[in-house]
């Protein structure tokens, strides 16, 4: 599994405990040095089922400063793809990759049951 997370989010550090206390092995990647690229992102939203807006931090300070919640919905999927490759603190984290899922943000129960 890949686990993409931002050192200093707290939600992220929650989330890096509960796979470590749990034995789930993990890749780990720092989102702000290692963008998602394009392609990535193309096939984790194919994989998880949701809506590509669910990819957005909207709690982030660039989606606001952005003015982010004003434009996506104007804005084609494509767009929306690169804007989310451009920088990582705009995705959504953490973000735990596996084969069959992609689950983004911690949800303790939802990830127990993909995980385990």
């Amino acid at each position: 599994m890949l686990f993409l997370h931002y050192p200093k989010c707290s939600t992220c550090q929650k989330a890096k405990k509960w796979l470590d206390a749990n034995g789930i092995s993990y890749e780990d990647r720092h989102i702000k040095e290692q963008n998602p690229t394009i392609e990535e992102l193309k096939a984790w939203h194919d994989r998880s089922g949701l809506p590509l807006k669910k990819f957005f931090n909207t709690s982030g300070l660039l989606y606001r400063e952005l003015n982010l919640k004003d434009k996506l919905p104007q804005m084609s999927e494509q767009e929306q793809y690169e804007l989310l490759a451009s920088d990582g603190m705009l995705v959504k984290r953490p973000l735990l990759i596996g084969e069959e899922f992609v689950l983004v943000g911690f949800k303790e129960t939802e990830w127990q049951e993909k995980t385990i």
